[in-house]
């Protein structure tokens, strides 16, 4: 298991996650499909083409996911009991197709459960463009294994 147990995690500890992802056409309308979401801004060039970003964008939502599973080998693989809540989602610039994707997490907050068994840590992870440009951030708060339970 490559992820943090509870008490490896220190509070301010800054993650940069090495794997990249280049999101393709594909990633984007598969994501679309799979979730029903058939917004024109994602699936219609000539209506995206109208618009104030002039081609399609990337679904928001997949963006995330994908900075969560660019995350998940150096915080939680292996070590998680259950992913808690997402919270505070901004999407500050737009995601398209052909552009690569990394990301980096900060611990925020740390703190025991209360039967001492397990632990409740809540990370800023942010997702960056090529150009480093933040295209996405959220905070991603999880329950995590201790290592002697």
């Amino acid at each position: 298991m490559s992820g943090l147990y509870y008490e490896d995690v220190t509070v301010g500890e800054t993650i940069e996650h090495e794997k990249r992802r280049t999101v393709s056409e594909a990633d984007n309308q598969r994501f679309c499909d799979m979730t029903m979401n058939q917004q024109p801004l994602h699936l219609d060039s000539a209506f995206a083409a109208e618009s104030q970003f002039g081609e399609r964008i990337v679904n928001g939502l997949y963006t995330m996911s994908l900075a969560v599973g660019l995350s998940i080998p150096e915080t939680t693989d292996g070590t998680i009991v259950a992913n808690l809540s997402y919270d505070d989602v901004s999407h500050p610039a737009p995601v398209f197709h052909g552009d690569t994707i990394h990301a980096r997490s900060t611990v925020t907050e740390k703190r025991e459960t209360s039967d001492g068994e397990r632990g409740v840590v809540t990370m800023r992870v942010e997702a960056f463009n090529q150009d480093d440009d933040l295209v996405c951030e959220f905070e991603r708060t999880v329950l995590s294994l201790k290592r002697e339970h």
